[in-house]
């Protein structure tokens, strides 16, 4: 089972972020995250992810984007997970726009921890009803328990 409390911090995940292109939410991502994790450079991070939605849009649908891209300065799996004031065009393949982004850096080497994050995410934002309940909350910290408790729970099963 993924440890998800131990890859997303409650000071990494936030409401209400008021980013209204991909490239800036991205950068108030990787603001966090350099924040959090002072071996993380913020630019660098930001260079890594844009690069790897040049490959294609980590857009799910309904909202929803995990933007991650394995990275050479971290040593564990890290994310920050925001919900935006308004949605963002992210190129996801219905069409949405996007206002709950978990963004993930993964270590070089990581490739089946890497897979195994991305199943964990999209199996709990396949459910209409997790998603709905993540845009519901209204503190930082409702927003950090409310998704974790998803992810367990979307493990079990």
């Amino acid at each position: 089972m993924i440890e998800f409390e131990k890859i997303l911090t409650p000071n990494c995940t936030r409401v209400d972020v008021d980013a209204r292109s991909k490239k800036g939410v991205l950068e108030e991502a990787c603001e966090c995250l350099g924040a959090e994790f002072r071996e993380i450079e913020p630019r660098r991070l930001l260079e890594g992810l844009l690069v790897r939605e040049r490959l294609g849009s980590t857009g799910l649908g309904d909202g929803v984007a995990i933007p991650h891209c394995r990275f050479e300065d971290c040593a564990s799996p890290m994310a920050c997970f925001l919900r935006t004031r308004q949605g963002i065009d992210f190129d996801a393949p219905d069409d949405q726009l996007v206002d709950l982004l978990f963004v993930l850096a993964v270590p070089l080497h990581e490739q089946r921890i890497h897979l195994e994050i991305l199943g964990a995410l999209a199996r709990a934002f396949d459910d209409p009803g997790n998603v709905a309940s993540l845009r519901r909350v209204t503190t930082d910290r409702d927003l950090f328990d409310t998704l974790q408790r998803q992810l367990a729970m979307s493990q079990r099963e």
